[in-house]
């Protein structure tokens, strides 16, 4: 048990952070699924065009 505590401490203390606040990312998320969206209603009306 002694030793898993060891090895929890050591991976704890070497951590990295994020680049960026995790909003950032987020906000980069939602936009790329408007950006998806937006491509998708645009093609919306394809399928009844090609009879």
């Amino acid at each position: 048990m002694n030793a898993a505590l060891r090895v929890a401490e050591t991976a704890a203390e070497h951590t990295t952070e994020l680049p960026f606040s995790p909003v950032v990312f987020g906000l980069v998320a939602f936009g790329l699924l408007i950006a998806l969206l937006l491509v998708t209603f645009a093609f919306r009306s394809v399928g009844t065009r090609h009879d």
